[in-house]
Protein backbone atom coordinates (compact mmCIF):
# COMPACT_ATOMS: atom_id res chain seq x y z
CA UNK A 1 0.00 0.00 0.00
CA UNK A 2 1.04 3.60 -0.55
CA UNK A 3 1.46 5.91 2.44
CA UNK A 4 -1.90 7.54 1.72
CA UNK A 5 -3.60 4.15 1.63
CA UNK A 6 -1.99 3.18 4.92
CA UNK A 7 -3.15 6.45 6.46
CA UNK A 8 -6.69 5.77 5.17
CA UNK A 9 -6.50 2.38 6.90
CA UNK A 10 -5.21 3.96 10.11
CA UNK A 11 -8.02 6.52 10.14
CA UNK A 12 -10.65 3.83 9.60
CA UNK A 13 -9.22 1.65 12.38
CA UNK A 14 -9.01 4.49 14.88
CA UNK A 15 -12.52 5.78 14.21
CA UNK A 16 -13.93 2.26 14.50
CA UNK A 17 -12.05 1.52 17.73
CA UNK A 18 -12.84 4.78 19.58
CA UNK A 19 -15.46 7.21 18.32
CA UNK A 20 -14.37 9.77 20.92
CA UNK A 21 -10.75 9.97 19.74
CA UNK A 22 -9.95 13.26 17.96
CA UNK A 23 -8.74 12.40 14.44
CA UNK A 24 -8.15 15.07 11.78
CA UNK A 25 -7.01 14.62 8.19
CA UNK A 26 -4.95 17.27 6.40
CA UNK A 27 -4.56 19.27 9.61
CA UNK A 28 -3.01 22.71 9.06
CA UNK A 29 -0.01 22.75 11.39
CA UNK A 30 0.04 26.56 11.53
CA UNK A 31 -2.95 26.20 13.88
CA UNK A 32 -0.94 24.07 16.28
CA UNK A 33 2.25 26.15 16.66
CA UNK A 34 2.85 29.48 18.38
CA UNK A 35 4.70 30.63 15.25
CA UNK A 36 1.51 30.11 13.24
CA UNK A 37 3.52 28.61 10.40
CA UNK A 38 3.49 25.27 8.61
CA UNK A 39 1.66 23.25 6.00
CA UNK A 40 -0.67 20.31 6.57
CA UNK A 41 -0.06 17.02 8.36
CA UNK A 42 -1.54 13.95 6.69
CA UNK A 43 -3.32 12.98 9.90
CA UNK A 44 -3.34 14.48 13.41
CA UNK A 45 -4.57 12.68 16.52
CA UNK A 46 -5.13 14.24 19.97
CA UNK A 47 -5.51 11.49 22.60
CA UNK A 48 -7.04 12.24 25.99
CA UNK A 49 -6.17 9.02 27.84
CA UNK A 50 -3.32 6.47 27.81
CA UNK A 51 -5.30 3.61 26.24
CA UNK A 52 -5.91 5.78 23.18
CA UNK A 53 -2.17 6.35 22.88
CA UNK A 54 -1.36 2.64 22.78
CA UNK A 55 -4.15 2.12 20.25
CA UNK A 56 -2.70 4.82 17.97
CA UNK A 57 0.94 3.81 18.33
CA UNK A 58 0.39 0.10 17.79
CA UNK A 59 -1.67 0.64 14.65
CA UNK A 60 0.75 3.22 13.23
CA UNK A 61 3.65 0.84 13.93
CA UNK A 62 1.87 -2.08 12.26
CA UNK A 63 1.09 0.06 9.18
CA UNK A 64 4.65 1.48 9.09
CA UNK A 65 3.43 5.08 9.24
CA UNK A 66 6.00 7.67 10.41
CA UNK A 67 5.04 9.36 13.69
CA UNK A 68 5.82 12.84 15.05
CA UNK A 69 5.01 13.87 18.62
CA UNK A 70 4.20 17.49 19.48
CA UNK A 71 2.94 19.38 22.51
CA UNK A 72 1.78 23.00 22.50
CA UNK A 73 3.96 23.75 19.45
CA UNK A 74 5.72 26.59 21.28
CA UNK A 75 9.21 25.56 20.18
CA UNK A 76 8.29 24.27 16.75
CA UNK A 77 8.79 25.37 13.14
CA UNK A 78 6.89 23.24 10.64
CA UNK A 79 7.95 23.73 7.04
CA UNK A 80 5.51 24.92 4.38
CA UNK A 81 5.17 21.46 2.81
CA UNK A 82 3.76 20.05 6.03
CA UNK A 83 4.34 16.66 7.65
CA UNK A 84 3.92 13.30 5.96
CA UNK A 85 2.47 10.64 8.21
CA UNK A 86 0.93 10.88 11.69
CA UNK A 87 1.20 13.72 14.21
CA UNK A 88 0.22 12.94 17.80
CA UNK A 89 -0.58 16.08 19.76
CA UNK A 90 -0.07 15.75 23.51
CA UNK A 91 -1.62 18.99 24.68
CA UNK A 92 -4.70 20.22 26.54
CA UNK A 93 -6.44 16.82 26.45
CA UNK A 94 -4.05 15.24 28.98
CA UNK A 95 -3.77 17.73 31.82
CA UNK A 96 -4.25 15.79 35.04
CA UNK A 97 -1.78 16.19 37.90
CA UNK A 98 -1.52 14.60 41.34
CA UNK A 99 0.23 16.10 44.37
CA UNK A 100 1.48 13.83 47.13
CA UNK A 101 3.70 15.38 49.79
CA UNK A 102 6.59 17.06 47.97
CA UNK A 103 5.94 15.13 44.75
CA UNK A 104 3.88 16.06 41.70
CA UNK A 105 3.03 13.56 38.94
CA UNK A 106 1.72 15.36 35.86
CA UNK A 107 0.41 14.22 32.51
CA UNK A 108 2.41 15.37 29.51
CA UNK A 109 -0.26 17.79 28.30
CA UNK A 110 -0.21 19.93 31.46
CA UNK A 111 0.97 23.44 30.62
CA UNK A 112 4.18 24.49 32.36
CA UNK A 113 2.44 27.58 33.75
CA UNK A 114 -0.31 25.39 35.24
CA UNK A 115 2.27 23.10 36.82
CA UNK A 116 4.16 26.02 38.34
CA UNK A 117 0.97 27.53 39.76
CA UNK A 118 -0.18 24.19 41.22
CA UNK A 119 3.19 23.74 42.92
CA UNK A 120 3.16 27.26 44.38
CA UNK A 121 -0.41 26.88 45.66
CA UNK A 122 0.67 23.63 47.37
CA UNK A 123 3.63 25.42 49.03
CA UNK A 124 6.14 23.53 46.91
CA UNK A 125 9.29 25.27 45.64
CA UNK A 126 11.39 24.53 42.56
CA UNK A 127 9.11 25.33 39.61
CA UNK A 128 8.67 29.12 39.66
CA UNK A 129 11.06 29.39 36.69
CA UNK A 130 8.51 27.49 34.57
CA UNK A 131 5.62 29.89 35.18
CA UNK A 132 6.15 31.83 31.96
CA UNK A 133 7.29 29.02 29.66
CA UNK A 134 4.50 28.57 27.07
CA UNK A 135 4.96 24.82 26.55
CA UNK A 136 3.73 21.55 28.00
CA UNK A 137 5.34 19.33 30.61
CA UNK A 138 6.14 16.75 27.94
CA UNK A 139 7.75 19.28 25.63
CA UNK A 140 9.59 20.92 28.51
CA UNK A 141 11.17 17.65 29.63
CA UNK A 142 11.95 16.64 26.04
CA UNK A 143 14.20 19.68 25.57
CA UNK A 144 15.06 20.35 29.24
CA UNK A 145 13.35 23.73 29.14
CA UNK A 146 14.42 26.39 31.59
CA UNK A 147 14.56 30.06 32.51
CA UNK A 148 16.01 32.34 35.20
CA UNK A 149 18.56 29.78 36.35
CA UNK A 150 16.11 26.90 36.68
CA UNK A 151 15.52 23.97 34.35
CA UNK A 152 13.55 20.75 34.25
CA UNK A 153 16.57 18.56 35.00
CA UNK A 154 16.72 20.04 38.51
CA UNK A 155 13.27 18.77 39.53
CA UNK A 156 12.38 15.79 37.30
CA UNK A 157 12.75 12.37 38.93
CA UNK A 158 10.87 10.04 36.55
CA UNK A 159 9.67 10.17 32.94
CA UNK A 160 7.11 7.62 31.70
CA UNK A 161 5.63 6.92 28.31
CA UNK A 162 5.68 4.66 25.28
CA UNK A 163 8.04 3.57 22.55
CA UNK A 164 6.73 3.90 19.01
CA UNK A 165 5.54 0.28 18.99
CA UNK A 166 3.31 0.95 21.99
CA UNK A 167 5.50 -0.72 24.62
CA UNK A 168 6.09 1.30 27.82
CA UNK A 169 9.32 2.96 28.96
CA UNK A 170 10.44 4.52 32.26
CA UNK A 171 13.51 6.76 32.61
CA UNK A 172 14.79 7.99 35.96
CA UNK A 173 16.49 11.37 36.04
CA UNK A 174 20.00 9.84 35.88
CA UNK A 175 18.99 8.02 32.68
CA UNK A 176 17.73 11.12 30.85
CA UNK A 177 21.12 12.47 29.77
CA UNK A 178 20.07 16.04 30.59
CA UNK A 179 22.24 18.89 29.31
CA UNK A 180 21.50 22.55 28.52
CA UNK A 181 18.28 22.46 26.43
CA UNK A 182 18.82 18.76 25.76
CA UNK A 183 17.71 15.30 26.86
CA UNK A 184 18.29 11.90 25.29
CA UNK A 185 14.66 11.95 24.12
CA UNK A 186 15.63 14.50 21.46
CA UNK A 187 17.42 11.64 19.70
CA UNK A 188 14.96 8.85 20.50
CA UNK A 189 11.48 8.10 19.18
CA UNK A 190 9.39 8.04 22.33
CA UNK A 191 6.15 9.57 23.58
CA UNK A 192 6.01 11.02 27.11
CA UNK A 193 2.76 10.48 29.03
CA UNK A 194 3.71 11.32 32.65
CA UNK A 195 6.47 13.19 34.48
CA UNK A 196 7.17 13.05 38.22
CA UNK A 197 8.75 16.04 40.00
CA UNK A 198 10.44 16.11 43.40
CA UNK A 199 10.13 19.54 45.00
CA UNK A 200 10.99 21.23 48.31
CA UNK A 201 8.77 22.93 50.88
CA UNK A 202 8.21 26.62 50.24
CA UNK A 203 5.85 29.46 51.13
CA UNK A 204 2.97 30.15 48.77
CA UNK A 205 3.19 33.94 49.05
CA UNK A 206 6.94 33.98 48.35
CA UNK A 207 6.61 31.62 45.39
CA UNK A 208 3.70 33.56 43.83
CA UNK A 209 5.63 36.83 44.22
CA UNK A 210 8.64 35.25 42.52
CA UNK A 211 6.46 34.12 39.62
CA UNK A 212 4.98 37.60 39.22
CA UNK A 213 8.49 39.05 39.16
CA UNK A 214 9.70 36.59 36.52
CA UNK A 215 6.66 37.13 34.31
CA UNK A 216 6.87 40.91 34.62
CA UNK A 217 10.51 40.82 33.56
CA UNK A 218 9.66 38.48 30.71
CA UNK A 219 6.91 40.77 29.44
CA UNK A 220 9.22 43.79 29.56
CA UNK A 221 12.01 42.14 27.57
CA UNK A 222 10.37 39.63 25.22
CA UNK A 223 7.93 40.06 22.30
CA UNK A 224 5.16 38.06 23.95
CA UNK A 225 2.38 39.65 21.90
CA UNK A 226 3.88 38.49 18.59
CA UNK A 227 4.10 35.07 16.96
CA UNK A 228 7.36 33.38 17.92
CA UNK A 229 8.81 30.05 19.05
CA UNK A 230 10.68 31.51 22.01
CA UNK A 231 14.45 31.77 21.77
CA UNK A 232 15.37 30.95 18.18
CA UNK A 233 18.95 29.85 18.88
CA UNK A 234 20.64 28.00 21.73
CA UNK A 235 23.03 29.83 23.98
CA UNK A 236 26.60 29.30 22.67
CA UNK A 237 29.39 28.28 25.03
CA UNK A 238 30.99 31.72 25.26
CA UNK A 239 28.32 34.38 25.30
CA UNK A 240 24.65 34.88 24.49
CA UNK A 241 22.99 34.49 21.10
CA UNK A 242 20.83 37.59 21.59
CA UNK A 243 23.84 39.80 22.39
CA UNK A 244 25.76 38.53 19.35
CA UNK A 245 22.77 39.08 17.06
CA UNK A 246 22.24 42.57 18.50
CA UNK A 247 25.92 43.47 18.02
CA UNK A 248 25.59 42.47 14.38
CA UNK A 249 22.96 45.20 14.07
CA UNK A 250 20.23 42.73 13.19
CA UNK A 251 17.37 43.89 15.41
CA UNK A 252 14.47 44.49 13.02
CA UNK A 253 16.22 42.66 10.15
CA UNK A 254 13.55 41.16 7.92
CA UNK A 255 13.26 38.43 5.30
CA UNK A 256 9.79 38.33 3.76
CA UNK A 257 7.36 38.13 6.65
CA UNK A 258 9.94 36.99 9.22
CA UNK A 259 11.82 39.43 11.42
CA UNK A 260 14.43 39.57 14.18
CA UNK A 261 12.46 41.11 17.02
CA UNK A 262 13.15 44.78 17.64
CA UNK A 263 12.46 44.14 21.33
CA UNK A 264 14.73 41.11 21.88
CA UNK A 265 17.30 40.00 19.30
CA UNK A 266 17.13 36.39 20.51
CA UNK A 267 13.59 36.07 19.18
CA UNK A 268 12.65 35.80 15.52
CA UNK A 269 8.99 36.53 14.90
CA UNK A 270 6.40 35.78 12.23
CA UNK A 271 4.76 38.90 10.83
CA UNK A 272 2.65 37.16 8.23
CA UNK A 273 5.32 35.26 6.32
CA UNK A 274 6.06 31.64 5.52
CA UNK A 275 8.22 28.97 7.09
CA UNK A 276 10.62 29.47 4.16
CA UNK A 277 10.93 33.15 5.16
CA UNK A 278 11.69 32.15 8.74
CA UNK A 279 14.32 29.59 7.73
CA UNK A 280 15.94 32.11 5.39
CA UNK A 281 16.03 34.69 8.20
CA UNK A 282 17.65 32.16 10.54
CA UNK A 283 20.28 31.38 7.91
CA UNK A 284 21.13 35.06 7.44
CA UNK A 285 21.46 35.55 11.20
CA UNK A 286 23.74 32.51 11.47
CA UNK A 287 25.88 33.79 8.60
CA UNK A 288 26.27 37.26 10.12
CA UNK A 289 27.12 35.98 13.62
CA UNK A 290 29.62 33.48 12.29
CA UNK A 291 31.32 36.16 10.19
CA UNK A 292 31.62 38.56 13.15
CA UNK A 293 32.26 36.18 16.06
CA UNK A 294 33.32 32.88 14.47
CA UNK A 295 30.39 31.18 16.21
CA UNK A 296 27.79 29.07 14.40
CA UNK A 297 24.52 29.50 16.28
CA UNK A 298 22.61 26.27 16.75
CA UNK A 299 18.80 26.41 16.39
CA UNK A 300 16.84 25.96 19.60
CA UNK A 301 13.59 25.88 17.67
CA UNK A 302 12.69 22.36 16.53
CA UNK A 303 12.41 22.22 12.73
CA UNK A 304 10.38 19.51 11.02
CA UNK A 305 8.41 18.69 7.90
CA UNK A 306 8.96 19.19 4.19
CA UNK A 307 9.57 22.22 2.02
CA UNK A 308 6.70 23.29 -0.19
CA UNK A 309 6.91 21.85 -3.69
CA UNK A 310 8.37 24.16 -6.30
CA UNK A 311 5.75 25.41 -8.74
CA UNK A 312 6.40 26.93 -12.13
CA UNK A 313 5.39 30.53 -12.63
Amino acid sequence: MTLNERIDTLEARLRAADEHLSVKRNALMARYTTLHLGGTADILVSPDRPEQITLVLKNAHELEIPVVIIGNGSNLLVKDGGIRGLVIRMCRDMQNLEISGNTIRAEAGVMMSTLAMAAAQANLAGLTFASGIPGTVGGGVHMNAGAYGGEMSQVVTLVEGYNMDGTPFRYHRYEMGFKHRYSRLMEESKLITHVTFQLKPGKRETLLAEMVDYNTRRAEKQPLTQFSAGSTFKRPENGYASAMIDQCGLKGFTVGGAQVSEKHAGFCINKGGTAADFLALMAEVQKAVQAKFGVLLEPEVRIMGEDAPVTEA
